[in-house]
């Protein structure tokens, strides 16, 4: 079965992901749209999501308009702060289909330096 672009390079970043996993990380798995973007932070061996965030959530989508690439940061800024409360800083970082540029380089970044190491 012949696969289409978008599919061969999620199959392709995942299969990488698969091949360093190990059971003291979970993955963080990114998506972003035109105007939104949102992360949620997986356990694969139990199959779970353990936290999310999103530039749709209240408090977020309440303030004033912003750029794309402020919405990253906030967004980042929440999943880290999220996550240290539950204790988790190791995480794999799957950005899916998506480059390693733009808002996702940002929110990346920004995950950097609230603690997270990937």
């Amino acid at each position: 079965m012949k696969l289409d672009t978008s599919k061969r390079k999620k199959f392709r970043v995942s299969n990488k992901l698969k091949k360093v996993a190990s059971k003291d990380r979970f993955r963080l798995s990114i998506s972003r749209s035109t105007k939104n973007i949102s992360a949620q932070i997986i356990d694969d061996s139990k199959k779970i999501t353990l936290l999310s965030a999103s530039s749709l959530e209240k408090d977020i989508k309440s303030g004033d308009k912003v750029k794309k690439s402020e919405l990253s940061k906030i967004v980042a800024e929440k999943l880290a702060k999220k996550a240290q409360e539950k204790k988790i800083t190791k995480i794999f970082f799957d950005r899916g289909t998506y480059k390693y540029h733009g808002r996702i380089k940002i929110f990346a970044e920004t995950l950097r330096k609230n603690g997270m190491e990937f």
